[in-house]
């Protein structure tokens, strides 16, 4: 084979200058999934979060940047990248009627800006309940996210939620995170805020026009699950100049799935007395309510 073959996936944690990268497309080996050069370079004006190398295998660009550090990717355009590898799993191996219910992602540590390798397995099968589990590898695993799958049934006639919806964003004024936030990906937002702010309570609107993965179709869900992790930053309990209060984990649970590109959030924060906080948002679409996400998370002083 020739040395361009045997070509792996760049260093772990590295992040190459645009006229560096090489899109790459999968090779199995005995052990692993390898990433292997071709000849198509990535622009660096890419209109998207991610660019494809291989059937598994993915480039951030710097739209994905991160909010607490910058030399990390934010979690937010990550989860839509795993639910989009989840979404093409289950075309490919299961009956297109099962939806997804619910999304728990375990963070493992920074995300490094790097390439992106992606591994998916069942962990529970069944033919109207399954549970499948995607990790997420740069270097080594950085996240385990773990996905419900449930058979549909017809209960229109049972349908509704206790939950209201949220005024339509076109009536809504302009709100931009990035005057409160550092990062490319939270530059990369459009925002309508809704109702008055109080420490830890706020609603907002979300869109972005960046593509989840450039060139490539992808379902409102992951659209969708690609800026829900926002929520932390959209109802601030505390400065993030005095306080740093990053999420460990991202759950969403699901009773309907969501459509169109807004994604309305109606969230709450609370910090414990001991350094543990949770974020809490009803999720909404242009419909109404759609589900919840929760976010642990962890509360620390910021030093100077």
């Amino acid at each position: 084979m020739s040395d361009e073959l045997n070509g792996g996936c760049p260093t772990p944690g590295r992040f190459l200058p645009a006229d560096q990268q090489m899109a790459r497309v999968a090779w199995p080996s005995q052990h692993s999934i390898q990433c292997l050069f071709v000849t198509r370079p990535i622009d660096a004006e890419e209109n998207a979060y991610f660019v494809r190398l291989g059937p598994h295998c993915y480039s951030p660009t710097e739209h994905a940047g991160g909010t607490w550090r910058e030399d990390e990717l934010h979690l937010a355009p990550i989860a839509g990248l795993v639910v989009h590898e989840m979404e093409r799993w289950r075309q490919a191996h299961l009956d297109p009627a099962m939806r997804f219910s619910r999304f728990s992602f375990e963070l493992l540590g920074q995300i490094p800006r790097g390439t992106i390798e992606m591994h998916t397995e069942v962990v529970r099968p069944g033919r109207t309940i399954e549970l499948i589990e995607t990790t997420m590898t740069i270097g080594r695993v950085i996240i385990r996210g773990r996905a419900w799958l449930l058979s549909t049934e017809d209960t229109s006639a049972v349908a509704g939620s206790p939950f209201g919806p949220l005024p339509d964003p076109e009536t809504q004024p302009d709100f931009r995170m990035s005057d409160i936030w550092p990062g490319a990906f939270i530059a990369s937002l459009r925002g309508k805020r809704v109702g008055p702010v109080e420490p830890g309570r706020g609603c907002a609107w979300l869109t972005t026009d960046v593509e989840l993965v450039t060139g490539e179709p992808v379902s409102p869900l992951a659209s969708f699950c690609a800026l829900v992790d926002a929520a932390n930053g959209i109802a601030i309990r505390q400065k993030p100049t005095d306080w740093m209060y990053p999420n460990v984990e991202w759950t969403v649970h699901l009773f309907t799935q969501p459509q169109g590109r807004w994604v309305g959030l109606d969230t709450r924060v609370s910090f414990g007395p001991d350094g543990l906080g949770l974020t809490s948002s009803v999720l909404h679409d242009l419909r109404g309510p759609v589900g919840m996400l929760q976010q642990s998370l962890t509360v620390r002083p910021l030093h100077t």
